[in-house]
């Protein structure tokens, strides 16, 4: 016989398929294996057919085609012998799924196996419909699966329920008509058609809230009862799993009892004196009894309020956090975050426990428990469990220290009762690893340490200390440096010394060496060695019998290979030597940063420009942050080429330092900036470089400098104050008032409306439901920047409420937009909501207005947007 014809036997050709060496053999063997199979099927070969299906099916599992073969399995299942039946039904669940339209012929097949005489073959037929149905045959088919649920055989009626649960997952608007087939399966002795029937109605009550009513009403007792016996059941040897009868049923029972309970008091009632029995009977020492105390402590969390019943739940999750598995440990970790949100007392109660798993060698519990570490902390607790959490940080691994420090930050701001506990614990995960510290968390230290002046001289002592013995922290190093060359003469002088604090003897001479150490490291990145020249200039001020020696090792900067670096020594070097009538204005102690401002603009809080790379910014009014449900790219689609967008600061070292805005306020008109320009000769000497748009990718130390002398003043503490005295540079009149370090730039004096030529209104938008007026108005002596007042009226009978005006325009185009008016819009033009906007224009008179607009509201608590393009602008605008 030929081996590779269709009489060849199954064992053969795995046997031939196995000795394949290659896979290239292997393919060989399948192919010619595949090509006396299609010669069998194409010669009607019966003899071989299912000898034929079987091979298929194996060689499909080796994941080669097997598409020419699907008729065959419906040959075989139309086929009147069981045998027959059995490979032609295997046969279709395995080449075939629900998509096949060859699917839709075998379902009279189906239909009239579900219907015969012998259980076996009904039982195919119901394995097959469980298995690969799809919708239509769920509607076809759903009678005959109804009728088996009340088959005398418990086989069929455990097969009838599975098939149940497919039908109704694929159209739910089945599912009233197995309600009362499924309660009767509650009442069954069968262990297997019982376990069936317990998920079936579960599936039902989370697909339809008939169902769950009804159940509600008629099946609550008899489920209770019946995982009653099963709790109290005698010992049975066909269900005993570990000493415990039939865990599966039990889970089941627990899972439908949880789904019952959510959301009704009554029936959480009839059900609390089962899962107290259940919780406290349950032996722990085997897993089947862990995985039934696991379920019933979920059960006893979704159910209605019982305060005895969760602190008895919460109680067996602090006993799984002392078990040796892992996987007990994670899981019951898993469910005390969710518990905590119920009876947060109960769980504070497991704090140690908890904290232990901090500590474990496992990574995904240490993680999970320092989540729920988080979740315990409060204003009572905040001292013991961060001293915890700082004494652990000490000796963790280097790849949990990142998370670790993220989160002790975070309990450190959130609740810190008093400033200097905040100060300490922050220096002490700086001084432990300062080095997985984000930029925003030392640059708020360094907000907090501005703000509490009475401790200005403890913080900068602190921080000597500290810096002496973990110098290679560059975050703590940076903090340090900025405090020294801030509050440098307080710590020689010892200036506001607490009496908790040691004695300590620095000179003048020893702060500088501190700033020279760090500037001089090979680890210290650019803005730490930026922040090192900055506070060796305020140091030469400070110190003066220092001077001579913090000039030769600012001018060692000269010939950095770092032009920011370069820049900075030669600009402080010139104000060492050729200014210090005034040096001491340029150096003097920064101001009280606004600490509520900053927290505000970190938590996302503040009102913000957004920017793209598609258009100018666009304007998020009334502090309402962008959704991801209506992206900026729809509305910034007016983008254009004509001038390029202003890059951000790269080299400048305080918006690295601080993360703030450095640019020029959108209100400062040309002619104000060639004023200062000219009349000011000091802000070209230290004028602060940011990179060009395009930079040489081959060199990335390298920052190129710039013309932008704005900078210069920032850096420079407050240059243009109006509080500066005599000697120092004053800013000249109408120009914006001084600049704060963390806020950007303070608002802009009022100016007086333009009395030039008026520009008609418009209406800027009007649709079915909204109407937009734009009146406008010029500055004086500024015809390139225009003041709009937008006029925002309802044409219906609702109210709109969370009003929020977004505008886009070109790069060309600069837009401000001042908060509304109101964010709720009365109905029938009861009312307005006005909103300013400030666009300038830097080709006036070249180009026009154009703008994309978006409007979004709620209507009776539904999010609703209209959007448009304003082309019609007044001509010379």
């Amino acid at each position: 016989m030929n081996p590779f014809s269709s009489g060849t036997r199954l064992r053969d050709m795995i046997r031939s398929i196995r000795a394949c060496k290659t896979a290239a053999e292997e393919r060989a063997v399948v192919r010619k294996e595949c090509a006396a199979i299609r010669a069998a099927i194409s010669e009607n070969d019966q003899d071989y057919r299912h000898r034929n299906l079987a091979k298929l099916m194996f060689i499909h599992m080796l994941g080669y085609p097997t598409h020419f073969g699907q008729m065959e399995c419906l040959k075989s299942i139309a086929s009147p012998g069981f045998p027959e039946k059995r490979i032609g039904y295997l046969g279709l669940m395995l080449l075939l799924d629900e998509r096949q339209e060859v699917l839709m012929l075998v379902t009279n097949s189906i239909k009239q196996d579900l219907n015969h005489t012998n259980q076996y073959i009904v039982g195919l037929a119901l394995c097959a419909l469980g298995n690969i149905c799809s919708a239509e045959m769920a509607r076809d088919l759903a009678p005959e699966v109804e009728r088996l649920l009340q088959f005398r055989d418990p086989n069929i009626r455990k097969k009838a329920a599975l098939c149940t649960i497919r039908i109704i997952r694929k159209v739910p608007d089945l599912a009233e008509n197995f309600i009362n087939s499924a309660a009767s399966l509650l009442k069954e002795k069968h262990h297997g058609v019982l376990l069936t029937g317990v998920q079936l109605c579960t599936d039902l009550c989370k697909i339809s809230s008939e169902a769950l009513e009804y159940f509600r009403k008629k099946c609550t007792e008899g489920v209770v009862k019946v995982l009653k016996d099963l709790a109290n059941s005698p010992y049975a040897p066909e269900y005993d799993i570990a000493g415990i009868t039939d865990p599966f049923l039990h889970i089941r029972l627990l899972k439908f009892l949880r789904v019952l309970g959510q959301g009704d008091v009554d029936t959480s009632d009839c059900m609390n004196d089962i899962l107290a029995q259940v919780a406290t009977k349950t032996e722990s020492n085997k897993n089947a009894g862990n995985a039934i105390l696991y379920e019933c402590v979920a059960t006893i969390m979704s159910i209605e309020d019982n305060g005895g019943l969760r602190v008895l739940a919460i109680n067996i999750l602090g006993r799984f956090l002392s078990n040796r598995d892992n996987n007990i440990r994670y899981v019951a970790l898993n469910m005390l975050m969710r518990a905590i949100t119920v009876d947060s007392q109960a769980v504070q109660r497991h704090r140690a426990t908890i904290l232990e798993c901090v500590k474990d060698s496992d990574a995904s519990i240490r993680k999970r428990a320092l989540e729920l570490v988080y979740l315990l902390v409060n204003e009572s607790n905040v001292k013991p469990l961060t001293k915890e959490l700082i004494d652990y940080l000490e000796v963790s691994e280097p790849e949990f220290r990142g998370d670790l420090t993220a989160k002790i930050c975070s309990i450190v701001e959130k609740f810190s009762p008093e400033k200097i506990w905040y100060i300490d614990q922050m220096l002490k995960v700086l001084s432990e690893a300062g080095n997985y510290v984000k930029d925003d968390v030392w640059h708020a230290l360094i907000v907090v340490i501005t703000n509490a002046s009475n401790l200005h001289g403890y913080a900068v002592r602190s921080l000597y200390r500290l810096v002496q013995t973990a110098g290679d922290q560059e975050i703590l190093v940076r903090v340090a440096v900025w405090c020294i060359g801030e509050y440098g003469d307080m710590l020689v002088n010892n200036t506001g010394f607490l009496d908790m604090e040691e004695p300590i003897t620095v000179t003048e001479s020893d702060a500088v060496d501190v700033v020279e150490t760090a500037i001089k490291r090979h680890s210290s990145d650019l803005t730490s060695r930026a922040m090192c020249l900055v506070a060796l200039l305020k140091l030469s001020s400070r110190f003066p019998s220092c001077s001579v020696r913090i000039n030769n090792i600012i001018v060692q900067y000269k010939g950095s290979l770092v032009l920011e670096l370069q820049q900075r020594a030669l600009e402080f070097g010139a104000i060492v030597d050729k200014h210090r009538n005034i040096r001491s204005t340029l150096v003097e102690r920064m101001p009280v940063l606004d600490e509520a401002t900053y927290s505000g603009r970190r938590a996302g809080s503040v009102p913000a420009v957004v920017s793209t790379s598609q258009g100018a910014p666009i304007n998020l009014p009334n502090g309402v942050a962008k959704t991801t449900s209506a992206p900026l790219v729809d509305l910034l689609d007016l983008s254009s080429d004509d001038v390029p967008v202003p890059s951000s600061s790269g080299g400048d070292f305080l918006q690295d330092l601080l993360g703030v805005d450095l640019s020029p306020s959108s209100s400062q008109t040309d002619t104000n900036q060639a004023q200062k320009r000219g009349t000011d000769v000091l802000l070209d000497l230290l004028s602060i470089g940011t990179p060009p748009a395009q930079s040489n990718s081959s060199i990335p130390d390298m920052v190129s400098p710039s013309q932008d002398s704005k900078s210069a003043i920032n850096v420079l503490e407050q240059l243009s104050s109006p509080s500066a005295p005599a000697g120092g540079v004053s800013t000249p009149p109408g120009s914006s008032s001084m600049m704060d370090l963390l806020d950007g730039f303070a608002p802009n004096p009022s100016k007086p409306e333009n009395n030039g030529p008026a520009y008609p209104s418009i209406v800027a938008f009007e649709s079915s439901t909204l109407k937009v007026t734009f009146n406008f108005s010029k500055q004086p002596g500024n015809q390139q920047t225009t003041i709009i007042e937008a006029n925002f009226s309802n044409k219906t009978f609702d109210a709109y409420t969370d009003f929020i005006f977004q505008a886009a325009v070109p790069k060309f185009l600069q837009l401000h937009l001042d908060p509304a008016s109101s964010n709720t819009l009365p109905a029938s033009g009861n009312g307005s909501i006005s909103q300013k906007l400030r666009i300038t224009n830097s080709q006036h008179s070249k180009k026009s207005l154009v703008m994309r607009i978006r409007i979004g509201y709620k209507l009776n608590s539904k999010d609703m947007s209209e959007e448009g393009q304003i082309n019609n602008f007044p001509h010379g605008l």
